[in-house]
């Protein structure tokens, strides 16, 4: 009787272990390889934002990423990513460009180019080990004196969707990142965390199996935002993001 009570413990520690393990947040530093930076080919993603008020909707813009491989002004083999939003009133458009290390997604310098209403606001930053500041060599930076600490490298958090196709995504999987908003609030840590599978149905009117992923920006008080990511390109395909007046902004894959 005390060998099968103590088998019997030994099996349910061992399921307790496991489910922990399973649980645990994994940290993603920067510089590391990434697990599955071979998804994050070279590619063009559309998609439509839009803001929902209960059965009211409101078309934002359409927002083209596009993923390229491509040297540097060095000669350097990088990630290039490129975005560009094109709002619903005509000439209010912003651009970013983005290069990161292969393999890594380790950042290194990040431009928006923001016009509305006729004015256009450039803004560059350089991503250090310790610290991101503005661009010192890009004409009519107006963050040129940007200067803020990163205690621990960051990533670029404008590129968010690409780097999330890159991370070995499974049931229970929870990532720790580290991320900065160029221009916005200190770099800090943000938990990501598969909550599940599900399965959409795309533009063409196919059935997509997609990983379901959730964070709350470090914002436990409100809901969470929802990603969709298909499971065998890890490509994000939709992501709502409830907001604080009620509101909820959604972006869906188009192409």
């Amino acid at each position: 009787m005390r060998f099968v009570f103590r088998a019997a413990f030994a099996a349910a520690l061992a399921l307790s272990v496991a489910a922990s393990a399973q649980a645990a947040v994994t940290p993603v530093p920067v510089g590391q390889p990434l697990a599955r930076f071979d998804k994050v080919k070279p590619a063009v993603h559309r998609y439509l934002r839009y803001r929902q008020v209960g059965d009211t909707i409101q078309p934002m813009d359409v927002w083209t990423r596009e993923i390229r491989i491509e040297p540097d002004k060095a000669g350097v083999k990088r990630l290039h990513i490129v975005q560009h939003w094109d709002g619903a009133k005509p000439g209010n458009v912003k651009t970013l460009d983005s290069w990161f290390e292969l393999g890594t997604f380790r950042p290194f310098t990040h431009e928006r180019r923001t016009t509305k209403d006729g004015q256009t606001k450039i803004e560059g930053f350089d991503f250090k080990p310790d610290r991101i500041v503005g661009l010192k060599d890009l004409e009519g930076n107006s963050q040129a004196a940007y200067d803020v600490a990163s205690p621990q490298p960051s990533f670029n958090f404008e590129t968010d969707s690409e780097f999330l196709q890159a991370l070995p995504l499974a049931a229970g999987y929870e990532a720790q990142i580290v991320f900065h908003h160029p221009g916005g609030e200190p770099p800090a840590p943000y938990v990501f965390k598969v909550t599940g599978s599900q399965t959409l149905t795309s533009s063409a009117g196919g059935k997509v199996d997609c990983w379901v992923m959730t964070t709350d920006y470090n914002h436990p008080e409100g809901k969470p935002a929802t990603f969709w990511l298909a499971k065998d390109s890890q490509v994000v395909l939709k992501v709502v993001s409830p907001a604080p007046d009620g509101s909820t902004w959604v972006k869906t894959l188009i192409w």
